[in-house]
């Protein structure tokens, strides 16, 4: 697991917003993943999006590294943020945006994003 461990700090520390997801950005391969996605390219931010389920490893070791136990998982700046729901609640409430705004990734406050 320490492995395991090791390549989730290298990715989320490489990049602004990391999304451990079931498939990919262009094929979700389940509708919370497919939600998660939709958001960030409404917001227009830049991401890397990690397929659980090329590696069980690295499936069972992101909701450890958690304690989880859900995919998918979305971090901003090394920051676990959450799941779907959570994520959706920030995004429908505007907190989402703010985070990116405090975090240097979105450049204004645009709600109707």
């Amino acid at each position: 697991m320490t492995q395991v461990f090791d390549q989730i700090r290298s990715d989320i520390g490489a990049h602004d917003i990391v999304l451990y997801m079931k498939g990919n950005e262009k094929f979700p391969m389940c509708g919370f993943s497919a939600a998660v996605v939709q958001i960030l390219k409404t917001l227009n931010v830049d991401f890397k999006a990690i397929d659980v389920l090329q590696d069980i490893e690295l499936r069972e070791g992101i909701k450890t590294y958690t304690n989880w136990p859900t995919i998918p998982q979305l971090y901003v700046k090394g920051e676990f943020i959450g799941g779907c729901d959570i994520v959706r609640e920030m995004y429908q409430t505007g907190e989402l945006q703010a985070l990116l705004v405090e975090k240097g990734i979105l450049k204004s406050l645009n709600l109707d994003a």
